[in-house]
């Protein structure tokens, strides 16, 4: 499958057999979804899509797998056509500068020795597309591009062979690599975007310790764990199966569903899902869910149904490209027969339709949306901001609405104490305590009082208890650092020494940009958001902070509906998230952003990652992208403009094959250079 035509090619085709109920394409997967009477087979289906024009085989494993084969199979053609590319062009240039005679000819042979092999080779993804459908009697973009690659390699090993004057080899094999890159960043692109898939699914527990009628423990792989058996679930280790808490107290890390930060107290009866951790006492969960059926599994579905929808937008060239190679290559045959018939020769009318070719071949026309985001996306990394799909600037550029995640993305995920109120000998106890519990909160005021320069009291019989805090003597008195509790949206312990009781709260700062992005965002015409699954309270702070509306406890789905609403209203939200819960959403948005300290699910769905502290990448991307597609208009216009003046004289047959060739690379030249004004476009702090 190359671009949208083979997307509604297939689903037509197969929603025309008897018996299939829906055809439905994930063109970053390479997969069909069909859904169909028991009486049709899976051979029948392969039969159907061959007659289509489309190899195909059934899914005999994991359905989410990550296949790598195609990608690889574009690098190595496009790294031969690169050298080979480079090579035939030092000989062109040498004929171009005026060497004749023996030495024209022997550059010539040279060439055809260097082209004739690699457009073989690299020419193999377009060949063999182009060959399958014509064997079943249909056409897509590579029969074009097939037949000019062939016709101008064959007329110039013909002129090589006949000691003409030019040889057409650098052109052949220019086009190639161009088309080659297109293609292996477009494959790269869609294996990404099923890496967030495997990366969230990597998240479940491999094995648990299954309770026997008879108390004994045995190891089980996840895939053996069946609804109603009884895991034993060590300290640290994370869920295989979603299951209810039938014995002991917990505390567990849920951020990957819920994306909150502080840790989730769990006892007798309370639902956990597999890829949540335990962090403290041991605990007995009967299972309820395994595998698919997990709550886990189904954020991977939303993921992958997200990135169908997403898949389905065209790329500017694409389009462009669908209507000009047919339209540039029956221009070509249609010089080839008209000057026949006009008395010209097969050889003279062959030279003029293949300078047609040449003329328009679309290396500008190609050029012009990749050339201006490899050069955004260079200057947007010099900032701090990783493009990973040179489509999504596109993407960016046309977003109106903003949507933020809070802890991990608004914030800094870290969380802080507020210890200015104890005293040093208070603070001396605490961070004792703190210092013997693997607890977020207490990492996170061992960390605030060590950063102060604190030192430790000499705390003795210290002992965490499940589900209480953490307890010990000093100088005779009891101390403790009770279980952490919410108070207006804050997160607070409570540090008991003797029959005195403290309380620390706990805060989780914003970036120190934050406003500032959200006011220059806003500046721009984008409404901005916070949809987050943290307490309600906690959002309302932070939202009325930024000064923007905001709603908590919201679950992955829930981002996913309100994101449906925004676009069935005609918005294009772009969704900035971290946390695993984030991942559909980031898939599902026009856009997406995540901080370089998101979860590996989260960096891979999202189009673009931004590092360190500042939030500030965010506003720089859209109006980076903005400008960026604005430099892709202008490249567009000068290709058609070009094509209009050249084309006309090709036809007439007042260019030769070289002077095309000339005019093309120039054309080529002009639209790289326009595209490299973008590369101060992220200059300025926004």
């Amino acid at each position: 499958m190359r671009c949208a035509g083979c997307i509604a090619k297939i689903e037509r085709g197969l929603d025309e057999v008897d018996g299939i109920a829906s055809a439905r394409v994930n063109f970053s997967a390479k997969r069909v979804a069909v859904r169909h009477d028991r009486g049709i087979s899976e051979q029948e289906l392969v039969v159907r899509l061959q007659k289509l024009g489309f190899e195909a085989q059934a899914i005999a494993s994991n359905p989410l797998a990550r296949d790598d084969r195609e990608t690889q199979t574009l690098l190595r053609a496009l790294a031969v056509a690169g050298f080979g590319m480079m090579n035939i062009m030092l000989l062109s240039v040498s004929v171009w500068s005026g060497a004749g005679g023996v030495t024209r000819e022997l550059f010539h042979w040279l060439s055809a020795l260097i082209a004739i092999p690699v457009v073989a080779y690299s020419g193999r993804p377009f060949f063999s597309s182009a060959a399958m459908a014509l064997r079943y009697r249909r056409t897509n973009m590579d029969v074009p591009i097939s037949i000019g690659v062939v016709l101008a390699t064959g007329l110039s090993l013909y002129e090589t062979l006949m000691g003409g004057e030019h040889a057409y080899f650098d052109s052949a094999v220019m086009l190639l690599f161009f088309l080659l890159a297109g293609r292996a960043l477009d494959a790269t692109m869609r294996n990404k975007t099923r890496s967030g898939i495997g990366a969230l699914l990597s998240r479940m527990g491999r094995s648990a310790g299954v309770v026997q009628p008879d108390g004994t423990i045995v190891r089980m792989d996840a895939d053996e764990l069946k609804p109603g058996m009884l895991m034993l679930l060590a300290a640290g280790e994370a869920l295989p199966a979603d299951g209810v808490v039938e014995k002991g107290t917990a505390s567990i890390d849920n951020s990957m569903l819920t994306g909150e930060s502080a840790p989730e107290a769990v006892g007798h009866g309370a639902l956990v899902h597999a890829g949540a951790i335990n962090l403290l006492h041991p605990i007995h969960v009967r299972v309820t869910a395994t595998g698919s059926d997990t709550a886990i599994a189904e954020i991977a579905r939303l993921m992958d149904e997200a990135g169908q929808s997403r898949s389905r937008h065209v790329r500017i060239a694409d389009r462009a490209s669908r209507l000009y190679a047919p339209a540039v290559h029956s221009l070509a045959l249609l010089a080839f027969v008209g000057w026949m018939l006009a008395g010209a020769g097969w050889h003279q009318s062959l030279v003029i339709a293949i300078a047609v070719l040449i003329i328009t071949c679309p290396c500008a026309m190609g050029l012009a949306v990749p050339a201006a985001q490899i050069v955004a996306s260079g200057a947007l990394i010099r900032k701090g901001l990783l493009v990973k799909d040179g489509s999504a600037l596109e993407r960016l550029a046309e977003v109106d609405a903003v949507i933020f995640d809070k802890t991990g993305t608004l914030t800094l995920g870290d969380m802080r104490a507020d210890v200015a109120a104890l005293d040093s000998e208070q603070q001396s106890i605490a961070l004792a305590l703190a210092q013997a519990s693997l607890h977020p909160v207490s990492v996170g005021l061992a960390k605030t009082l060590s950063e102060r320069g604190q030192g430790p009291a000499d705390v003795v019989h210290i002992e965490e208890v499940s589900g209480q805090g953490i307890k010990g003597s000093f100088a005779g008195r009891s101390v403790a650092l009770r279980r952490p509790w919410q108070r207006s949206g804050t997160t607070s312990v409570d540090l008991q020494i003797g029959e005195e009781t403290t309380s620390i709260d706990f805060a989780d700062e914003l970036r120190p940009d934050a406003g500032k992005t959200v006011t220059r965002l806003q500046a721009m015409g984008l409404s901005a958001t916070i949809l987050s699954g943290d307490a309600e309270q906690a959002v309302s702070d932070v939202a009325l902070e930024l000064g923007i509306s905001g709603r908590g406890g919201v679950d992955p789905a829930g981002k996913l509906r309100a994101l449906d609403a925004m676009k069935a209203e005609g918005r294009r939200p772009l969704m900035v998230g971290d946390g695993l819960n984030d991942g559909p959403a980031l898939a599902a948005a026009h856009a997406s952003i995540a901080p370089g300290t998101a979860s590996d699910a989260s960096q891979q769905a999202a189009d673009a990652v931004f590092i360190g502290e500042r939030l500030t990448p965010v506003a720089l991307a859209v109006q980076v992208a903005r400008r960026t597609m604005a430099i892709v208009r202008q490249n567009f216009g000068f290709a058609i403009g070009y094509n209009i003046l050249a084309v006309p004289l090709a036809l007439a047959g007042f260019v030769t094959p070289l002077i095309a060739a000339i005019a093309m690379s120039l054309s080529s030249l002009v639209v790289v250079g326009n595209s490299l004004r973008l590369a101060r476009a992220a200059e300025g702090d926004v």
